[in-house]
């Protein structure tokens, strides 16, 4: 089952020197495993694009969806055989980014 696990931040580059090195060492450990799917680092929510063709028309509105104080800096996909495995490598994540994580399994 994959599983995306989120990190949350609350100001956009933020990571520290010792940080990005901690995660990169995670990241290669994760893949050795085989849990590893993809992941990325998200840029400032002020980049976002928020787009609505709901309708008639597409509607682009510059800016993030919502105003929060806190957003999706960046992601993982792990591949995992249950939710305990997964929730294992969110808080070893966790740790190594210094950032709080949210885990969802995909449907």
């Amino acid at each position: 089952m994959q599983y995306l696990v989120s990190v949350i931040d609350d100001k956009a580059g933020s990571a520290t020197p010792d940080e990005m090195t901690a995660v990169k060492a995670f990241n290669d450990r994760v893949r050795a495993e085989g849990h590893w799917v993809f992941a990325g680092g998200l840029a400032d929510p002020s980049s976002a694009t928020v787009i609505d063709n709901r309708g008639g028309e597409a509607v682009f509105t510059d800016g993030p969806f919502v105003e929060t104080k806190e957003y999706l800096a960046g992601f993982w996909i792990f591949e995992a055989p249950d939710l305990d495995v997964a929730l294992k490598l969110a808080a070893e994540g966790s740790k190594h980014c210094n950032r709080r994580v949210e885990v969802r399994p995909f449907l």
